[in-house]
Parts: C-alpha cells; sequence; structure tokens
C-alpha cells in the first residue's frame, strides 16, 4: 500500500494533536481551587444599643443646712463640743432610760428589737419597751435668735430609727452664766412631710423651711399635712416659710405663713394654705380655681 507523502503529513499532524490533548489532561493544574470558607467574610454585625437612660437624680435635701453659711462666729458657744453632748430628748421619744440622749463622737445607735406576727401579746410589747431611738450630729448654725448681737447655736441633730427615714431634731442653745441654756428644742418632719429644709435669720427673725404645703412649728414639733398635700417623701414639691421673732421669753410665729414651690421658689406663694385647703367651703373654691380653662 502506498502512502502519499501528504497524507503521511497529517497523519502525523493529528497524531500530535492527540498527544498534547492527552498530555494537558494528565498534568495537574496550577490554578487553586478556592473554597467559600477561605473568602474573607465581613464581621457579624452587632445591633446598636443605645445607652441606659440615666436613672433621675434624687434632690440633696440638705444642701442648704450642709453649706458654708454660719459655720463661724464670736460667741463663747463655739467653745462647746456639740458631737460630745447630753440634749433632752423631745417630746412623744422619752423612754425607760431616761430624759437624756448622750452623743459619743456624733453619733448614738440606735437599739432594735424585731418584732413577729407569732409572738404574744406580752413578747411584743417587751420586745417594744426595749427599743431606743439613736441620734446623729448634722451640723451647728450660728445665728443671732434674739437680736441681742450674741450668736445663738442651732445645734441640728438626725433621729436614727433603723429605718430610712430621716426626722430632725433643732436645739437653739444661748450662752447664759459661762454655759448653754436651751432657749427652743424642737422636733422636725421627715423629708416631704415636713422636713427641715433652712434655718437662717433675716432682719431680726428666725426664718424656718419645712418641706411640704403649709408646714411649720407649732411649739416644739412641725404640724401635720394638710388637705391635698401629696407628695412622694423623697422628691417635694412645696415647702414653707415661716418666721419667727424673740419675745424675751420664747420664740413666737409673725405674719403669715408662705407655700412655695421648690423648682420655682420665685413664684408668687400661698399665705396661710392650710386655712383654705381644711375648709370644705373655700377649699372647693380653691379646686375650682386651678382648674384649667375650657
Amino acid at each position: 500500500m502506498t502512502f502519499r507523502t501528504k497524507d503521511i503529513a497529517a497523519t502525523f499532524a493529528i497524531a500530535f494533536l492527540l498527544t498534547m490533548f492527552a498530555a494537558c489532561g494528565s498534568q495537574p493544574t496550577n490554578e487553586t481551587t478556592v473554597s467559600a470558607e477561605s473568602i474573607p467574610q465581613p464581621e457579624p454585625t452587632t445591633a446598636f444599643d443605645p445607652p441606659p437612660a440615666p436613672s433621675p437624680q434624687l434632690p440633696n435635701l440638705q444642701a442648704e443646712l450642709l453649706d458654708d453659711r454660719n459655720k463661724t462666729s464670736h460667741s463663747p458657744l463655739v467653745t462647746i463640743d456639740f458631737k460630745n453632748f447630753t440634749y433632752p430628748l423631745p417630746r412623744g421619744w422619752q423612754h425607760p432610760d431616761g430624759d437624756e440622749i448622750a452623743l459619743v463622737n456624733g453619733h448614738l445607735e440606735p437599739k432594735m428589737r424585731d418584732i413577729a406576727e407569732e409572738m404574744s401579746p406580752e413578747d411584743k410589747a417587751a420586745a417594744r419597751a426595749e427599743r431606743r431611738i439613736g441620734m446623729s450630729y448634722v451640723t451647728t448654725k450660728f445665728l443671732d435668735v434674739d437680736g441681742d448681737g450674741l450668736d445663738e447655736a442651732a445645734v441640728i441633730l438626725k433621729i436614727e430609727t433603723g429605718g430610712t427615714a430621716i426626722p430632725q431634731l433643732v436645739y437653739i442653745y444661748t450662752w447664759k452664766d459661762d454655759k448653754p441654756e436651751l432657749i427652743w428644742p424642737f422636733r422636725t418632719g421627715d423629708r416631704a412631710d415636713g422636713g427641715l429644709k433652712d434655718l437662717r435669720v433675716e432682719n431680726g427673725e428666725l426664718i424656718v423651711e419645712l418641706y411640704g404645703q403649709d408646714r411649720f412649728i407649732l411649739g416644739q414639733t412641725e404640724t401635720g399635712k394638710i388637705t391635698g398635700d401629696e407628695e412622694q417623701l423623697c422628691c417635694p414639691i412645696y415647702f414653707t416659710r415661716t418666721f419667727y421673732k424673740w419675745n424675751g421669753r420664747n420664740l413666737q410665729i409673725q405674719r403669715k405663713r408662705l407655700t412655695y414651690e421648690t423648682a420655682n421658689s420665685s413664684a408668687p406663694p400661698l399665705e396661710n394654705h392650710g386655712e383654705t385647703m381644711n375648709d370644705p367651703v373655700k377649699a372647693k373654691k380653691y379646686l375650682e380655681m386651678q382648674k384649667p380653662a375650657r
């Protein structure tokens, strides 16, 4: 069988191409297979949490009592260590140990006794009899209360009952016969319920400010709430300013009692507000006036 040169060349060309294709199929490729796991993934997004709203701050009801006013004096009373001193107990707080209470380094721990429901009446009575109030020193203000040109000392103490209440006591001492002489002790309430806000002298009058509506000192204790005076203990809405003047024997209330809003003390005050709210007819008229116009 005779092949022509042209046919032989074509045959060799086809065989060469087949060999090349086979070689390409058998050699490993230089390309790298990329998996989904090897591709860099974006960081997972975190849901945005807004910052927590700040909790409302409770007002500092002792700010005026503890400020720097009236802390110094030329009176001999500045030499008395009122943190280590004996005080008469206020009315209603006397106990079998006597009518006085002594502070040591500004404090006297209360004595507490728990009373359980299952206790007998006799055991409950015995437990109550063992209870004792404590006291802690707050501050002393030096004020010319009687107008003689020499300061008196207004010593402010806190009654410790073992709870959260902070009723306070004020003892006003003058200097007589080379020693302190008590001329007026009085008790105040608890925060918005007749608590002590401030104590100062202006124009020859002792000014006492108590939290609450038409709250003032009568004798040795603060007056009770008037009709409609409902406030949270922590956050008084009103305070009452009253004026007292020394008559040679005691301090007597002067003029009208003024009830102010704590958030706006420049607003016109309510005058002797308790006399309005405790009278049904006047209270009804007052409440009608407070209704918004339609």
